[in-house]
């Protein structure tokens, strides 16, 4: 089993430098790529998880935090999509060797089709060998939080900044910032096809109530142009952290290396 090594990155300049913490596990290719999502971190368990069935079998592992996040330096308040998909092209250039299967959850869904089109434009396709998303969040400032305020929240935002969203996963709630909202809008897919040049695998639990399955299976109609399956969890919340979900998210890379 390979050394699990902490390493650090600055991403931006001057006032938009911040430092990026890192997790990376050396290993055969393909490797696999973790994109947690909004306001999770490296050390949750599904990303554990991979990391220790990547120890096991020898492959690349990378998972990091964005900014604001777990480990990782700056404000979760000057969060923005732009700021995070800078972050995980700049990690994944930097640690990432070789073929990549990326593994995306919730926000991280959205980051990870995201990348793919970075790396489609920058004619590097070949660096991904397959995608898993997890109850993927795309589009998520637009269809899941803005379209889904109500007149108050919609107020909060447009006078005050910022909007506190009461959380399952947190005794604070979320506080959704006008910036997060409005660079959202620079990264919407909308209702087009959207070409990944790659595998996907989408994971969805059916009594999510974050990312409600509709929002997966609507998905599923945009990826015509590649090799897409889903799998619908009837008892799947949007977690998908149960021992039998991790099982079947261990399942799924091994579908992907299998062919």
């Amino acid at each position: 089993m390979s050394e699990l090594r902490l390493e650090q990155l600055t991403v931006g300049q001057d006032h938009e430098a911040r430092t990026i913490c890192v997790l990376h596990r050396a290993g055969k290719e393909p490797g696999l790529f973790w994109l947690g999502g909004f306001r999770s971190d490296m050390a949750g368990s599904k990303a554990e998880a991979l990391d220790a069935w990547a120890g096991r079998t020898g492959h690349e592992i990378t998972r990091f935090d964005y900014s604001g996040h777990g480990r990782s330096g700056g404000s979760f308040d000057d969060g923005s999509i732009s700021r995070w998909l800078e972050e995980a092209a700049a990690v994944f250039d930097r640690c990432a060797h070789g073929p990549q299967i990326v593994v995306g959850s919730s926000m991280g869904g959205w980051l990870a089709l995201l990348l793919a089109r970075l790396l489609r434009e920058r004619g590097e396709s070949d660096h991904l060998a397959g995608m898993i998303l997890i109850a993927p969040a795309v589009d998520m400032t637009k269809d899941l939080m803005w379209d889904r305020f109500d007149e108050r929240a919609r107020r909060d935002i447009e006078e005050n900044g910022y909007h506190l969203e009461p959380s399952a996963y947190s005794d604070e709630p979320y506080k959704l910032t006008r910036r997060l909202i409005e660079d959202g809008e620079r990264h919407l897919f909308g209702p087009g096809p959207i070409e990944v040049g790659c595998r996907v695998h989408v994971i969805q639990g059916q009594k999510d109530e974050d990312v409600p399955w509709e929002h997966a299976t609507a998905l599923m109609e945009r990826l015509a142009f590649d090799d897409a399956v889903l799998t619908l969890v009837p008892d799947g919340d949007h977690r998908l952290s149960r021992p039998e979900d991790i099982a079947r998210l261990v399942r799924a890379v091994e579908d992907m290396l299998a062919g």
